[in-house]
């Protein structure tokens, strides 16, 4: 069985984010390579949704509902939902993740 994955306009946005910091700060052709490199590992949840593991963060705040799965140094924060699975979060693994995932996430300020 193979599972729809979509991303969620906020990790659409999280991408072109990501890609534009990195054209800006970095290079283009730096750039151009990740938003591909990206959407594969996405994709490859259709195959194998769960296989991602429970973020460390959300678990100690008693969630076990999020998955990730890594493009170093980036992290995608998904979910298996309704058949489907969900990309909630892509982010730099190296930011505040606590209060990140607490925010977008959990509805925490």
């Amino acid at each position: 069985m193979r599972f729809e994955v979509v991303l969620t306009e906020d990790a659409e946005r999280d991408l072109e984010d990501i890609v534009s910091h990195i054209a800006t700060h970095d290079s283009p052709k730096s750039a151009e390579h990740l938003p591909s490199r990206i959407l594969e590992i996405a994709e490859s949840l259709s195959a194998a949704p769960t296989r991602g593991s429970q973020p460390k963060e959300l678990r100690g705040l008693g969630d076990q509902k999020y998955r990730q799965v890594f493009f170093k140094p980036y992290r995608l924060i998904y979910r298996v939902v309704d058949g489907g699975v969900a990309i909630y979060l892509i982010a730099d693994g190296r930011r505040d993740m606590q209060s990140l995932l607490a925010r977008r996430l959990l509805g925490g300020s």
